[in-house]
């Protein structure tokens, strides 16, 4: 039987938000799958795998520079020169650089090893620091790498200066348009449920409370529509969970929202929140393809967005959303055009959604199978 191994430095926030598919996949067609990452679960007890056979708890640290890694590569060594992988998917930069490093010897054996870019930390306008750090250790691991796959315009063409055995281009992980899609929940009674009216206009944030997610500019925003005496029936939510979270709060209060803001954690249902939105706020700093911003569209939300890399590779402006600068004046008039004008929001959604299709599953599954070498 042949094996696949997943590497990823953790499981809740990326092998169970974005590979389940994959590991279906391999399954369904006679693969042993098997998946090493961290343990991020707040009750270890609640790491639960779908479609995964052999699971290995590595200890990752998001830090390349913690030492914890030593060991973390030691481990990951050991299941790979005993495991006779015939493929190793990794994914992240600290886990990816760990496996391919400790399947060097495996690749000699015939392991093909893939590793998928989910957003290179050097990028346009990235820090210095970025650059010199993960620039050279890319490009240095790229010759153990058979496939290298980016995920978004900017990093393909820069990856074609790296000698990978090749360098493909896929537009993410895709988003199940079967789950994520114009949905006939009850808006109103989901809207009753979230604390929001049914004749508020609510916008919608989903993303870790991160200094990378941006959060606080929509909220500084929604303080100059205060000040205007523009705000009156906005209402912002805000899905997630993160160590700004403290910080935000006290932003919101600070600015005379906080009746304005509601921080909702953690969501399993983030299509029925979607449906009952009006308009998705994704003022990220970077990222690689965002799936937050992907299933978005598919729930036929019009967008708001931060001009990066990623953003760009979905929204055009004018046309699927708004491209905004990341200040908090051009953030709030975003906001107020499109609260002002529903036949916009309407026509954004329509083209959102004829653009998300290029990027369903269906698309997605069949040309990784062929990376895989499955035809």
């Amino acid at each position: 039987m042949p094996k696949v191994l997943f590497v990823a430095t953790v499981v809740k926030k990326h092998i169970m938000e974005f590979h389940l598919p994959f590991l279906k996949m391999f399954q369904e067609h006679g693969w042993q799958t098997a998946v090493a990452a961290r343990n991020d679960y707040d009750d270890p007890a609640d790491c639960h795998i779908p479609f995964c056979d052999d699971y290995y708890d590595i200890p990752f640290e998001r830090n390349p520079f913690k030492a914890g890694n030593l060991t973390a590569y030691k481990k990951l060594k050991q299941i790979i020169d005993t495991g006779h992988y015939d493929i190793i998917h990794c994914h992240t930069p600290v886990g990816a650089a760990l496996a391919r490093l400790a399947a060097r010897e495996a690749r000699k054996k015939g392991t093909k090893v893939i590793y998928t870019a989910h957003g290179f930390h050097f990028y346009k306008g990235a820090p210095f620091l970025n650059w010199l750090i993960f620039y050279p250790v890319e490009r240095w691991l790229a010759h153990d790498t058979d496939v290298l796959i980016t995920i978004n315009q900017e990093d393909y063409q820069r990856a074609q200066h790296f000698k990978a055995g090749k360098v493909v281009y896929v537009p993410g992980v895709g988003v199940d348009l079967k789950k994520f899609h114009v949905d006939v929940t009850d808006k109103a009674a989901k809207r009753k449920e979230l604390g929001v009216a049914a004749d508020d206009f609510v916008l919608l944030s989903v993303g870790e409370l991160i200094p990378r997610k941006n959060h606080q500019v929509v909220l500084k925003a929604l303080g100059c529509l205060q000040e205007q005496g523009n705000l009156g029936n906005i209402q912002y939510l805000i899905c997630g969970q993160g160590v700004k979270m403290d910080e935000l709060k006290e932003l919101a209060k600070s600015l005379d929202i906080a009746d304005h803001v509601h921080f909702l954690g953690y969501r399993r249902d983030i299509p029925d929140i979607c449906s009952a939105s009006d308009v998705f706020m994704f003022m990220s700093l970077q990222e690689g393809l965002p799936v937050a911003l992907m299933e978005a569209m598919a729930c036929g939300l019009p967008a708001v967005c931060t001009s990066i890399r990623g953003n760009t590779d979905l929204i055009e402006n004018g046309v699927t959303g708004f491209l905004a600068d990341n200040t908090p004046e051009a953030t709030a008039e975003a906001i107020q055009k499109m609260k002002s004008d529903p036949a916009l929001r309407e026509s954004f959604a329509a083209n959102a959604l004829e653009r998300i299709k290029q990027l369903d599953l269906t698309q997605i599954l069949p040309a990784m199978r062929k990376i895989y070498g499955g035809g």
